[in-house]
C-alpha cells in the first residue's frame, strides 16, 4: 500500500489544480525563503560586525554577483532538466525520465568543478572590476575565496532539489534546504563572534551547511523512496542539448542579474561620491528584502512548472491552462500585498539587517523607488515559468534576459547621465518592472495560452 502511494506522488493528471499549486507550493516556498537565509543569515551577521559592519556588508555587496553566477549555473542543469524529465514522465517515459535526470547531475558535477577552480582564479581582478576598493575587497575576497570552495554542493542542492520537487516529494525537497539552512543560524554566530573569524567565519559557516543540504539530496535520490534513481553517472547527448538550451533560461535569468548588480554597483560607486559605500550598503539590503518577499510569489510559480510539463506531456492542455490562471491570479495576489508592506512599512524589514540610522533612512528612499511596480513581476514570473515548463526555451531565454540585460543595463548607465543622478540607478527597475513584464506575459498569453485547445485526444510533443 505504501508503494502504492509513492508511485502515484507524481501524477498531477488528477485532482484540484489549486490544491496542487498550493500543496507544493506551501513546501517549497517554505524550502526557498529557507534557502535565502544561507546568504540573509551571513549579511545580518556581518553587518553587526563592530566597527567594520558597513564595510563588510558592502563588501558582500561586491561579491553577491559571484554567488548569483554560481546559482545560475546550477539552474542551467536544474530548471532545464526538470521539466523535461516531467514531460517525459507525463508520456509514460519512466526511463527517458531518469536519462534526463542522471544527465543533469552529471553535468552538474563538472560545470561546478570547472567553475570553482575558474573562480578561485580571477576571483581578485572580478571583483576588483566590480567596484571593489580599498574599502570592501578585503572583505569581499574573505567571504568569496571561502564560499567559492563549496561551489559544486551548492550546485547539487539548487541544482538537483527542482526533480525531488518535481516527483511530487516537495516536503523532502523542504528539507533539502532546511537542514542546511538552519545549520547556518546555528553555526554564523559561532564562527563570526565566539571564534571571532568574522567574514570569513560567515562563509566557513555556509560551506559547512551547503555540504550537508548535498548530502541530504544524494540520499534522497540513491535511496529507496524517489520515483527515479540516481544510478549511475553518464551524460546522454541525445538529451544534453535539449537540457542546455531549456536551462539556458534560468541560467540567463541568474547571470543577466549578477551582470546587472555589477553594473548597479559600478555606477553607484560613480555617482555616489562620498557616500559610494553607504549606496552599496542600502542595495545589499534591498536585494537581501527582495530574496525574502519573493519567495512565496516564486514558490507559487515554481510548484507550476512540474504540473504543467506532466499534464502537457499528458496532452491534458485544459490543466494546463487552468494551472497558468491560477498560478498568475495567485501571484498577483500575493504581490500586490506584499507591494503595500514595502510601501507603507519598509523600516521593519530593513531592520532586520542594519539599526545604523544614517543607512536606515537612504534604504527607506531608495527602497521605495526601486519597488515602486514590484507588483508586475507576477506577470514577468507567470509568463516566464510557462515558456519553460512548455519547453518554449526560445521564448524562455528572451525574456530571461529582456528585462536585465537589455532594459536594466542601459537605463542604469542612461539614467544617471540625464539628469536623476543616483536615484536615477533605483528608477531603473522601476522601467524594466513595466516593459519586461508586460511583454513577456502578454506573448505567452498569444502564443501559448491562446492556441492550447481546452482538449485534445493524442499526446503533444511538440517543442
Amino acid at each position: 500500500m505504501r508503494g502504492e502511494k509513492v508511485s502515484k506522488s507524481g501524477d498531477f493528471s488528477q485532482g484540484s489544480i489549486a490544491a496542487t499549486v498550493l500543496r507544493m507550493a506551501a513546501p517549497i516556498t517554505l524550502a526557498e525563503i529557507v534557502h535565502v537565509l544561507y546568504n540573509l543569515v551571513d549579511r545580518m551577521f556581518i553587518a553587526r560586525i563592530p566597527e567594520i559592519g558597513t564595510a563588510a556588508l558592502s563588501g558582500i555587496g561586491i561579491a553577491f554577483p559571484l554567488i548569483t553566477l554560481i546559482s545560475g549555473f546550477a539552474n542551467l542543469c536544474g530548471t532545464g532538466g526538470n521539466p523535461l524529465c516531467s514531460i517525459a514522465r507525463g508520456e509514460g517515459d519512466k526511463e527517458r525520465a531518469r536519462s534526463i535526470m542522471e544527465s543533469s547531475f552529471s553535468m552538474l558535477l563538472l560545470i561546478g568543478v570547472a567553475l570553482m577552480i575558474i573562480l578561485l582564479l580571477l576571483a581578485e581582478p572580478i571583483l576588483g572590476a566590480m567596484g571593489g576598493d580599498e574599502e570592501t575587497l578585503p572583505y569581499a575576497l574573505e567571504y568569496i575565496n571561502i564560499y567559492l570552495l563549496g561551489t559544486v554542493f551548492t550546485m547539487i542542492s539548487l541544482g538537483m532539489n527542482p526533480f525531488i520537487n518535481g516527483m511530487g516529494f516537495a516536503k523532502v525537497g523542504m528539507g533539502t534546504v532546511l537542514i542546511g539552512a538552519v545549520l547556518n543560524i546555528v553555526l554564523d554566530p559561532i564562527f563570526i563572534f565566539v571564534f571571532d573569524m568574522g567574514v570569513k567565519g560567515a562563509a566557513i559557516a555556509t560551506v559547512i551547511s551547503q555540504f550537508v543540504s548535498a548530502a541530504w539530496v544524494l540520499i534522497f535520490l540513491t535511496g529507496k523512496r524517489t520515483l527515479l534513481k540516481i544510478e549511475k553517472l553518464r551524460i546522454d547527448t541525445n538529451e544534453a542539448g535539449g537540457i542546455l538550451r531549456l536551462g539556458a533560461t534560468g541560467f540567463m535569468f541568474k547571470f543577466s542579474n549578477s551582470i546587472a548588480q555589477a553594473v548597479v554597483n559600478l555606477t553607484l560607486k560613480q555617482f555616489a561620491g562620498a557616500l559610494s559605500t553607504l549606496y552599496i550598503a542600502a542595495m545589499s539590503i534591498i536585494n537581501s528584502i527582495r530574496e525574502v518577499i519573493s519567495q512565496p510569489l516564486s514558490g507559487i510559480t515554481t510548484a507550476a512548472v512540474p504540473i504543467m510539463s506532466y499534464n502537457y506531456g499528458a496532452a491534458k492542455h485544459s490543466r494546463v491552462k487552468e494551472t497558468i490562471k491560477f498560478m498568475t491570479k495567485a501571484a498577483l495576489g500575493y504581490n500586490v500585498a506584499a507591494w503595500l508592506l514595502l510601501m507603507l512599512a519598509p523600516g521593519i524589514l530593513i531592520a532586520i539587517f542594519t539599526g545604523d540610522a544614517q543607512l536606515t533612512e537612504l534604504t527607506i528612499k531608495c527602497l521605495r523607488i526601486y519597488y515602486a511596480t514590484y507588483f508586475m513581476m507576477s506577470f514577468q514570473l507567470a509568463g516566464q515559468n510557462t515558456f519553460v515548463a512548455l519547453n518554449r526555451p526560445k521564448y524562455a531565454l528572451f525574456f530571461s534576459i529582456l528585462r536585465k540585460l537589455i532594459l536594466i543595463v542601459p537605463l542604469t548607465l542612461l539614467l544617471p547621465r540625464i539628469g536623476m543622478g543616483v536615484d536615477g540607478v533605483f528608477w531603473a527597475e522601476v522601467i524594466s518592472q513595466l516593459l519586461g513584464a508586460s511583454a513577456c506575459f502578454a506573448t505567452m498569453y498569444f502564443t501559448i495560452y491562446k492556441k492550447l485547445p481546452p482538449e485534445i485526444k493524442g499526446p503533444s510533443r511538440k517543442s
